[in-house]
């Protein structure tokens, strides 16, 4: 069994709310031990994703300079999976066979691919689980 985790991207977004500090500590413990430990991963999305969110909808948005920093010290160390045929492919399959919109598939495809046994994000359900990579939601 794999001891790698990938981290969606609402793992990222709460780091950074300030409105919910237990979520914020939580989500930072989880970032610091993927880079640290080495056995968390990301994919492309949650890369495009967050920035996004970071430089349009944070309350106290990033600059560039901020994003790019983020991009370099946190993102590009955990980049992982990047699009392929397979990736999109496996997202279909997904998608219709447990009724996925087209992001999450994409999420539990690229958490598939990259080879984690668990997938920390809250936009699941907790437990649930795809053949053998399991969801688990760390803010409950």
């Amino acid at each position: 069994m794999s001891d790698r985790f990938f981290l969606d991207t609402n793992i990222f977004a709460y780091s950074f709310d300030q409105g919910a500090p237990k979520k914020a500590a939580e989500a930072v413990i989880l970032i610091r031990k993927a880079i640290e430990v080495g056995n968390g991963i990301i994919s492309y999305q949650v890369a495009q994703e967050f920035l996004n969110v970071a430089l349009r909808k944070f309350p106290n948005r990033m600059s560039y300079a901020e994003a790019e920093q983020y991009l370099s010290a946190i993102l590009r160390p955990l980049l992982a999976v990047f699009p392929s045929y397979r990736l999109y492919a496996q997202a279909l399959h997904l998608a219709h066979r447990h009724s996925l919109s087209w992001y999450d598939a994409l999420i539990v495809a690229s958490a598939i691919e990259g080879q984690c046994a668990v997938l920390f994000s809250e936009d699941f359900q907790n437990g649930q689980e795809f053949g053998n990579l399991r969801i688990e939601n760390p803010f409950l």
